[in-house]
């Protein structure tokens, strides 16, 4: 395994190793610099981070809670295993950290006007939230198939006072509403702020975007210190972007003892078209600013995608963890759709907890590894978010009617 440094990534161009910088039109580049330099002095600020910590608190619900799962644990009879509760958060998931976060920069740009795209609808309802709070415009894209399949988060973004676009192109799907999201960018780039969701995207995104969730994994850190007095054996997570993954990742990579999973969608199997797994036969490329590995065909055209979770229905992965796993830091698996639905309702029948379906991956490979390990052993897994939204969709698989 290479050694990796919490504080080597990425360098001044926005490179995690070979993966990261920016691949965006001219437009964009006064844009991101502006992003760039106002973000460094920001993170500098007291008054800035003594705000964000402020309404983190006040606003979202931080901290959120290290829930130790007895009788998951007891089921699967091996490791011991918590949850790290994000899905307590104000609009319930992850996303609220960085959308916050987001936001203040915005303000201290000066941009009148909030941009943002979705896929399960958490990064769309976080982004219309922190809107609402300040009193900004905002658009979010998403794309019409998961309008349809995340109805629900659509309503909440419209109350929000939100416009909300379905994109028709293509798959439907968070590629296209990204795409989207960037041209009205270009278009309106004077007034506007684009609050990408995820550990993705041109330089600074995927730094700051991290940056903004590492809180997550800081809290569990000094939670699992407190409840065990020592550190995780395995951190889990699931990998859409990556950015719920890459906060927890991130303060525990330079312990070199604690070993992390990434969990990505493997669909109705690793089949062309079948699935959203990127290290399972992807290939390196560019695609939406970032050089990462995607999943594409021999002409480097970007292959259709399948997971039954809208947010993990995505072509490419974070550029760090691209590098964390050309680096042998962090492992990276997935799990089919059949045993993500499996560890949502197992979840929600045996502790009282209803998780997304995103976040159902990542419980789904727990169910796999936490019997082969010993009982004194400690997993932490990030509950990124819970599983109101998906409760329709999931009951189609889990509940069919009865004829």
């Amino acid at each position: 395994m290479s050694t990796v440094t919490t504080a080597a990534q990425p360098d001044a161009s926005g490179h995690f190793g070979t993966f990261g910088g920016s691949f965006v039109p001219e437009t964009l580049v006064a844009a991101l610099d502006e992003l760039t330099a106002e973000y460094h002095k920001a993170k500098a600020d007291p008054e800035f981070q003594a705000e964000l910590k402020q309404l983190l608190a006040e606003f979202c619900g931080r901290e959120t809670p290290l829930y130790f799962a007895e009788r998951w644990t007891e089921k699967l009879g091996g490791a011991k295993i918590y949850l790290k509760r994000e899905d307590l958060l104000h609009t319930g998931a992850h996303k609220i950290n960085n959308a916050l976060g987001q936001i203040l920069l915005a303000k201290r740009l000066g941009k009148k006007r909030i941009i943002a795209e979705t896929g399960a609808g958490q990064h769309g309802v976080a982004t219309a939230t922190v809107a609402a709070r300040f009193g900004l415009e905002c658009v979010v894209y998403m794309g019409a198939i998961d309008m349809e399949r995340q109805h629900l988060n659509v309503v909440r973004m419209k109350l929000l006072g939100s416009e909300v676009c379905g994109v028709e192109a293509g798959q439907k799907t968070l590629k296209e509403a990204v795409n989207e999201a960037l041209r009205d960018w270009v278009t309106n780039v004077r007034d506007t702020h684009y609050i990408l969701g995820s550990a993705l995207g041109p330089h600074p995104y995927p730094m700051m975007v991290r940056d903004f969730h590492r809180v997550i994994g800081v809290e569990a850190r000094a939670q699992i210190m407190e409840r065990e007095e020592r550190l995780p054996d395995l951190l889990i997570a699931c990998v859409g972007g990556g950015s719920n993954a890459i906060g927890m990742f991130h303060p525990f990579l330079d312990d070199k003892n604690v070993k992390m999973v990434g969990v990505e969608a493997g669909g109705h199997g690793i089949k062309q078209g079948e699935h959203a797994a990127r290290f399972q036969g992807g290939k390196l490329g560019v695609l939406q600013g970032t050089k990462t590995w995607l999943l594409s065909d021999d002409d480097g055209q970007i292959e259709l995608t399948h997971s039954v979770s809208a947010g993990l229905d995505y072509a490419a992965v974070g550029p760090e963890h691209a590098f964390l796993q050309d680096a042998g830091r962090v492992d990276y698996t997935y799990a089919t759709d059949d045993e993500a639905l499996d560890a949502f309702q197992e979840l929600a029948a045996v502790e009282g907890i209803i998780p997304a379906l995103e976040t159902s991956h990542a419980l789904a490979h727990v169910k796999k590894i936490a019997p082969v390990m010993d009982k004194d052993q400690i997993i932490v897994v990030n509950l990124s978010g819970r599983g109101d939204k998906d409760v329709e969709q999931a009951s189609k698989y889990l509940l069919p009617e009865e004829e």
